[in-house]
């Protein structure tokens, strides 16, 4: 090497950035070897940020739908800013936003209307609500995204993309760290022949894409650990004594550091977890399985499983794709059941059953009756608020109030005008003597005590397993659509003060 070669090397190797070298990235261009302008690189407006002042709401976000009794509603303080306890409005385009005002979903022509409204919900934007944490919203959507959002000024103050793979959970957050999981939907060709050969060890998720569950810093959206998993991670996590509890696509249980993501347990029960989210209550963690269905109750120390629940008749996806709603030392779960035939046409059963949360024993068993075979997402995910369960059935598109301890039924509300894919999918929201439930392209305000109509309010777009998350006087929620909107409360119900 003579003079001139030398001093180019030494120059070289003062200006290049270490990052450069730890990338191992070819021909990246000088300070930019991870590219910071990739429309996937994580954007962050600090600007966007709460003040003081405005970081209202709940301190953190542990389980899907918010808690375990599946109720997300936050009351504020009577000298909260004014603008939570008057509602703001706005409506927030995610990635992929299609028009609000189109009623036509984007596959339309190709899979026709019935099919087309679920494939966007599981493909395109938000499969279940949104997170509001101290004044800020988080979102995840199958746009491959997460967001951070002010919840009152609709203003973005942070984008991540941590894995190419949609998510399709509702994010935890808890102290500095916001959770997310993901794993699509999918089955690849060997996925399908794999179940046909032994169902027991099929999956759902296995190399189609990377799943796994993410761990975010809260302020800033950057990626900090990651936890890989074979299986989808469709299901949110549920967060209890310091760890996380995750359930997969191929029958996987586990339990992980909330600090690290460092396993500290894993339990396989079998089966397929598709939506249905974990819940953590007395010790013991809930997880429901699909295609070998199942509610499994297990110790969160040890793994060990305590008790396994069935309902009779449990078909398809169903008992994967509801998460159990848990209070009272009582466990609720429903699934599509008991499939047949009727005048040429497939036709199912929404099933609801309560079991004891130590014993598994069953408590009471309610039929909801019966419709037409729906697509995807068949089951509704029920709420309990004082002593009394709420779900709806998207067979027959009704939402039914049932007591918790007795299991009568006390109402049942059709949804008006539910569409061909059906409705009553989300979990209700009980907000200071009124439900609140979205569906389809409406917000519902109804009586909770006789299931009476009380008024509507239309966003457009389309819910799929949405719960309003009410805080104060707001109302923030996900939509289908790849959009997140917040609504006045009295908006929803002229009623409300």
């Amino acid at each position: 090497m003579n003079a001139k070669q030398i001093y180019v090397a030494v120059a070289i190797a003062a200006w290049t950035p270490m990052a450069a070298f730890a990338a191992n990235v070819p021909l990246d261009p000088i300070h930019n070897s991870l590219d910071p302008q990739s429309p996937f690189a994580t954007l962050y407006l600090p600007q966007n940020a709460p003040i003081a002042a405005d970081r209202v709401g709940p301190e953190s976000w542990t389980h899907a739908y918010g808690n375990p009794q599946h109720n997300a509603a936050f009351s504020v303080r009577a000298n909260a800013p004014q603008w939570i306890r008057q509602g703001v409005r706005w409506n927030f385009p995610e990635a992929r936003a299609w028009p609000l005002n189109d009623d036509h979903p984007y596959g339309e022509k190709v899979d026709g209307l019935k099919e087309a409204l679920p494939v966007q919900t599981q493909f395109y934007g938000n499969a279940l609500g949104v997170s509001v944490v101290r004044g800020v919203v988080y979102a995840e959507s199958d746009d491959m995204f997460a967001y951070a959002i002010n919840a009152k000024t609709g203003k973005l103050i942070w984008r991540s993309s941590p894995v190419a793979n949609t998510l399709m959970g509702n994010p935890l957050v808890v102290g500095n760290h916001v959770y997310l999981s993901a794993g699509s939907v999918s089955f690849n060709f060997a996925n399908v022949m794999e179940y046909k050969k032994d169902p027991e060890k099929a999956g759902r998720g296995k190399d189609i894409s990377y799943n796994g569950v993410f761990c975010l810093n809260r302020k800033t959206g950057k990626l900090e650990w990651s936890f890989k998993t074979a299986g989808d991670a469709m299901p949110t996590p549920a967060y209890a004594d310091h760890s996380l509890f995750i359930s997969t696509g191929d029958g996987n249980i586990y339990r992980i550091s909330s600090t690290d993501g460092k396993p500290e347990w894993k339990t396989h029960v079998g089966g397929i977890a598709n939506m249905s989210s974990p819940v953590v209550m007395g010790g013991r963690v809930y997880v429901s399985m699909s295609v070998i269905p199942g509610l499994y109750s297990l110790d969160i120390h040890s793994g060990k499983v305590i008790w396994k629940g069935e309902i009779p008749g449990a078909v398809n996806t169903g008992m994967g794709d509801v998460s159990p709603a848990a209070a009272d030392g009582i466990v609720v779960m429903d699934t599509v059941a008991n499939a047949k035939i009727v005048d040429g046409k497939p036709t199912m059963e929404t099933i609801v059953r309560a079991f004891n949360g130590k014993t598994g024993q069953v408590l009471w068993t309610d039929n909801l009756g019966r419709g037409p075979k729906i697509p995807a997402f068949k089951g509704g995910v029920p709420m309990i608020h004082d002593n009394m369960v709420y779900v709806g059935s998207p067979v027959t598109s009704d939402y039914t109030a049932i007591d918790l301890h007795t299991g009568q039924v006390k109402w049942t509300w059709k949804v008006p005008n539910p569409g061909p894919a059906g409705a009553g999918r989300g979990a209700p929201t009980y907000y200071q003597g009124t439900l609140y439930i979205s569906t389809g392209p409406d917000i519902y305000a109804v009586n909770p005590k006789n299931g009476h109509l009380i008024h509507s309010y239309h966003v457009g777009g389309r819910f799929g397993i949405v719960n309003p998350t009410i805080v104060g006087g707001t109302m923030y929620l996900g939509n289908s659509w790849d959009w997140v909107n917040a609504v006045p409360v009295k908006d929803v119900n002229p009623q409300f003060s």
